[in-house]
């Protein structure tokens, strides 16, 4: 793993919340909803910040599998 990889991690719904300008209710919504590409790592919610705004911005496979 290089050093770019690790940095692109956002870890905790506040970071993610962050990295997709909402607030940290609606965030923790549509994670625990399954609505963004992240999962728990110990408990702790992690995605990629690339991912995340891939699929908000809609260019991201999975969100138009999704859309289906």
């Amino acid at each position: 793993m290089d050093a770019n990889s690790s940095s692109d991690l956002c870890w905790g719904a506040k970071a993610i919340a962050d990295a997709i300008e909402r607030s940290e209710r609606v965030t923790f919504y549509l994670l625990e909803n399954g609505l963004l590409p992240a999962r728990k790592v110990g408990g702790k919610w992690c995605a990629s910040r690339a991912r995340l705004l891939a699929y908000c911005s809609g260019d991201d496979a999975s969100n138009r599998r999704r859309a289906s």
